[in-house]
C-alpha cells in the first residue's frame, strides 16, 4: 500500500509543478506584455547577447588559431634543428656494431631529453621494414600508443616533417591531467642499419593557458558589456516611457473626468516636453469644449424643462374649453363635431408628450430616483398583459404569457417597470400583424427577465441601431392605434439602466422581434447573465440564431441615480452581444418594419426642479 500511495503521488506532485511552472510563466509573459520599458530591455539584451556571444567565439577562435600557428612555427623550427643535429651525431659516429649503435642511440635519446628543447618526450624507432626493431628507444615507452600507424606512414613516406595533434595522458603529463600537444615525426639514417623515425612530443597545455585566461577574460568583459548595455537601455527608456505614463495617467484621470488634470514637466524644449505642453494644451482646450457643450446641454435641457412647465397653463386652460365643446358636439354638425373630437384626441397626445419630455428631462439632469419596494413580476406582467388585452383582440393577435411556477420577487420601482412592459407588450401587438405575441417570465438567483416576442415583419439593421433613439420612427406614415410621442423605448432603456439592468432587442425579417428586459434581484448586484434567451424559447428557438451580428447602442456612462455597482468583474457577453450597454442584435440580411413606442397616459405629472 505505501508504495502504490507513492505511485500515486508523484503524478500528482508532478501535475501541480506543471501548472504552477505554466502560472509563473504565463505572469512574467503577461508582466513582459504589459511593460514597454521591459520589452524594449529584454530586445536590446538578446540582440546584446547575440552580438558578444558571435563577437566572442570569433575572438577566441582567432586567439587560438592564433596561439596554435605561432606555437606550430616554433615547434617546426626546433624540431628542424634537432633533427638536423641527430642526423649529423649519427654521420660523425664511428659505431658500427649493434652494441655500440644501440649505447649511441640511447646517448642522443637521453641527450635530447636533457636539452634545451621544449619537447616533452621523445621516440626514435626503426622502420617496419627493419629487423632491428630491438634499438627502439624512447624516454616514456608508454607513450608510443600517440603514433599512429597513420603517423608512422605519413612520417616514413614524407622527406620533411609530418604534425600531428594528440592528447597527452594525465600520467604522463606534468600538470597532472590531460594536455593537449602535437607529434612530430621526421627520418634519420642510422649508418649500417637504416631509416629510423625520430618522434617527438611537444605539449600546448601553455598555449591553452593562455587561451583559457583569454576566453575568461572576453567572458568577464561580455558581461560587464551587457549589464552596461542593459542600465543604459533601463535608463534611456525610462527617461522615455515615464512622460508617456504620466500622459496615460493623466489621460485615464481625464476620462474619468477630472479634467483639471495636466502633464508635469512641460518645461524645456526637447521632445518630451513638447509632448507634455501639446498634451496640455489639449487637455485644456477639450476642458473648454466639454464645458461650452455642458452648459450647451444643460441649456437645452432648461429650455425642454421650461417650455414644458409653461405649456401646461395654456394647455390647462385649452382642455378646459375643448371638454366643454367635446361635452355638447351632440348639438354641432358633423364637421364641428368631428373637429372636436379630433382636438380632443390631439390634447391628449400633446399632454402625453409633454409628460414624456418632462420625464427625459429628468433623466438627462440626474434626477430621475427610485421608489424600489419589492415585488413579484409575474403579479405586474400579468396586470400588463391584462390590460392590453383588448388591443391584441382588436388587432386579433393572440396574446400568451409564461410564468414561472417559482416567485419572481425583485426590488423595482413598480411604476418604471410597468410602463417599460407596457410599451414592449404594445408595440409587440401594434407590429405583430396578426400573429401571436408571447410574454416570457424566467428566475434565476441573481435576475429576473422578461422577453416580449413577436413575429410579425421584423426589424433591419438600421432600424435596429436607432431603435432607442428619440424620436426616431422607421415609418411615420405607419397607421397607429395607441398613438405615441417617439419617446417611450428611450424612456424604457433609461428605466431599465436606471435600475441597473439591461433592455436589448432582437429582429430579423420575416421572423419578427423580441425585446428582452434583464433586472437584479437586489440592489449591488451586476448582471452577469440573463436567465432567458434573447429570442426567447417560443416556436423552438432557444437561442439566438447563429449569423446574427450584434449592433450596440451602449449608454455615454453610468446613470448618477442607478443602482451601485458592488462587482468588480467584468461583465461577459450574453448571447453574443455586449451586455456593458444597450444591445441590439440584428440579422445584416434583415429587413423589416418600424417599431414606434407606447407611454403610460397615467403616468404622474411630476416637475423637475431648475438647476441653475
Amino acid at each position: 500500500m505505501p508504495r502504490a500511495e507513492s505511485a500515486r503521488r508523484v503524478p500528482r506532485l508532478a501535475r501541480r509543478a506543471w501548472r504552477a511552472a505554466a502560472v509563473r510563466a504565463r505572469r512574467l509573459a503577461l508582466r513582459w506584455r504589459s511593460s514597454l520599458q521591459l520589452r524594449v530591455v529584454t530586445t536590446a539584451l538578446a540582440f546584446g547577447v547575440v552580438f558578444v556571444a558571435l563577437l566572442g567565439l570569433y575572438l577566441s577562435g582567432s586567439v587560438r588559431d592564433g596561439l596554435f600557428e605561432q606555437r606550430v612555427d616554433r615547434i617546426e623550427v626546433e624540431n628542424a634543428a634537432m633533427t638536423d643535429q641527430v642526423r649529423s651525431t649519427f654521420q660523425s659516429s664511428p659505431a658500427t656494431t649493434t652494441t655500440d649503435l644501440q649505447s649511441l642511440i640511447d646517448t642522443i635519446v637521453q641527450t635530447l631529453a636533457a636539452g634545451a628543447s621544449s619537447a616533452q618526450d621523445f621516440l626514435l624507432l626503426s622502420s617496419p621494414d627493419l629487423r632491428s626493431g630491438s634499438l627502439d628507444v624512447a624516454t616514456q615507452p608508454e607513450l608510443s600508443a600517440l603514433i599512429t600507424p597513420q603517423l608512422r606512414a605519413a612520417t616514413a613516406a614524407a622527406d620533411r616533417q609530418v604534425l600531428q595533434s594528440v592528447l597527452i595522458p594525465g600520467e604522463h603529463a606534468q600538470s597532472g591531467h590531460a594536455e593537449p600537444g602535437v607529434v612530430v615525426g621526421s627520418t634519420v639514417e642510422v649508418p649500417t642499419i637504416g631509416t629510423y623515425e625520430l618522434y617527438a612530443i611537444y605539449s600546448l597545455q601553455a598555449e591553452q593557458e593562455t587561451l583559457s585566461f583569454v576566453q575568461r577574460t572576453l567572458a568577464i568583459g561580455a558581461l560587464a558589456i551587457l549589464g552596461l548595455l542593459g542600465a543604459l537601455t533601463w535608463v534611456v527608456t525610462l527617461q522615455t516611457v515615464a512622460p508617456v505614463r504620466r500622459a496615460a495617467t493623466v489621460a485615464s484621470r481625464l476620462a474619468d473626468g477630472h479634467l483639471d488634470e495636466r502633464m508635469a514637466g512641460s518645461k524645456g524644449r526637447d521632445e518630451m516636453a513638447t509632448l507634455a505642453r501639446t498634451f496640455n494644451e489639449m487637455a485644456a482646450n477639450l476642458e473648454d469644449q466639454i464645458a461650452r457643450m455642458e452648459e450647451l446641454s444643460a441649456a437645452q435641457r432648461r429650455f425642454v424643462s421650461d417650455v414644458s412647465h409653461e405649456l401646461r397653463t395654456p394647455l390647462t386652460t385649452i382642455r378646459m374649453a375643448s371638454e366643454v365643446i367635446h361635452a355638447s358636439r351632440d348639438d354641432l354638425d358633423p364637421a364641428a363635431r368631428r373637429s372636436a373630437e379630433l382636438l380632443q384626441t390631439q390634447l391628449d397626445r400633446f399632454e402625453t408628450l409633454l409628460t414624456d419630455l418632462l420625464e427625459i428631462s429628468r433623466f438627462d439632469a440626474g434626477a430621475a430616483v427610485l421608489d424600489v419596494e419589492p415585488r413579484d413580476l409575474r403579479d405586474l406582467v400579468a396586470a400588463v398583459a391584462e390590460t392590453a388585452m383588448p388591443l391584441a383582440e382588436s388587432k386579433d393577435v393572440f396574446l400568451s404569457v409564461t410564468l414561472p411556477d417559482e416567485v419572481a420577487s425583485v426590488d423595482v420601482d413598480p411604476r418604471r417597470v410597468e410602463r417599460i412592459v407596457r410599451n414592449l407588450v404594445v408595440n409587440a401587438v401594434e407590429h405583430a400583424e396578426g400573429k401571436p405575441v408571447e410574454v416570457t417570465v424566467a428566475a434565476d438567483a441573481r435576475a429576473v427577465a422578461i422577453v416580449v416576442r413577436d413575429h410579425g415583419v421584423g426589424l433591419t439593421p438600421e432600424q435596429l441601431s436607432r431603435v432607442f433613439d428619440r424620436f426616431w420612427r422607421a415609418d411615420p406614415a405607419r397607421a397607429r392605434t395607441t398613438g405615441g410621442t417617439g419617446l417611450g423605448l428611450a424612456i424604457s432603456l433609461e428605466d431599465a439602466r436606471l435600475h441597473g439592468g439591461w433592455l436589448e432587442a432582437w429582429g430579423k425579417e420575416g421572423e419578427g422581434a423580441a425585446f428582452r428586459l434583464t433586472l437584479p434581484r437586489r440592489a449591488g448586484i451586476r448582471l452577469e447573465r440573463s436567465p432567458l434567451p434573447l429570442t426567447g424559447p417560443t416556436r423552438g428557438v432557444t437561442a439566438m440564431p447563429t449569423g446574427q451580428v450584434p449592433v450596440v447602442n451602449p449608454p455615454t456612462g453610468p446613470t448618477p441615480t442607478a443602482i451601485p455597482d458592488l462587482s468588480d468583474e467584468a461583465r461577459p457577453d450574453v448571447d453574443g452581444a455586449d451586455v456593458d450597454g444597450v444591445d441590439v442584435v440584428v440579422d445584416p440580411g434583415g429587413a423589416g418594419r418600424g417599431r414606434d413606442d407606447v407611454h403610460d397616459e397615467h403616468d404622474e405629472h411630476d416637475e423637475v426642479e431648475e438647476t441653475r
